[in-house]
């Protein structure tokens, strides 16, 4: 399997590259979260979305990285929904697996957007759940 990130270029050629968090030890956190199955879904302020990242997309593959920038993930984009923060379902927020209730996850998201651009309760985001396509971790078993 492919884990340097030309590689992965190749093979999935219309993927983005992203990273999940807004530091190293979050971002460890959330992939350590999809790798284990918990976190299906993901969610961004629609603000942040531009020329220099677009949209995500039904169907697209994107190549999540680690902190340093090495891949860690690849995602498929499986469903999309843009609402507003205070629009997010328990159903939605468990879905991202790092709470164990919506008044967690509104708590924890209402910080981060705070610290990445800034917060509303009527704030537009996008919504993504999402399935896990190569886990690009090196192969354990080896050592």
């Amino acid at each position: 399997m492919p884990n340097d990130l030309a590689a992965l270029q190749s093979k999935y050629p219309t993927a983005s590259t992203f990273k999940f968090g807004d530091s190293a030890e979050l971002s460890a956190t959330l992939v350590s979260l999809v790798r284990s199955g918990r976190k299906t879904a993901t969610c961004s302020a629609l603000h942040e979305f531009g020329k220099d990242e677009p949209l995500p997309e039904v169907g697209r593959r994107d190549i999540c990285l680690n902190w340093d920038d090495t891949p860690a993930l690849v995602i498929e984009t499986a469903e999309l929904i843009q609402c507003r923060f205070d629009e997010v379902t328990e159903e939605m927020a468990l879905a991202e697996g790092e709470d164990d209730s919506l008044e967690g996850w509104r708590a924890g998201h209402r910080g981060y957007f705070e610290r990445n651009g800034g917060f509303s309760r009527d704030m537009q985001l996008i919504w993504e759940r999402f399935v896990l396509v190569e886990d690009l971790a090196p192969d354990r078993s080896a050592v």
